[in-house]
């Protein structure tokens, strides 16, 4: 799945990093929190890697 929107995708990368270890669980909260605990490092690689040219900040 991609992101929609460039907070979506800042969320999947702090998932991510606190899935492969870089950073704690602890530190996440909100959408990341959520992300990590329902998504693989597959899914949340995707994600985090989707261009952000043309996205908005939010998703509406």
């Amino acid at each position: 799945m991609k992101a929609q929107s460039k907070a979506q995708q800042r969320a999947a990368g702090a998932a991510l990093s606190a899935k492969r270890g870089e950073t704690d669980k602890s530190e996440l909260q909100g959408a990341s929190r959520d992300m990590f605990d329902s998504m693989t490092e597959a899914e949340l690689e995707e994600m985090a890697s989707t261009p952000r040219k043309g996205k908005p900040e939010r998703k509406g």
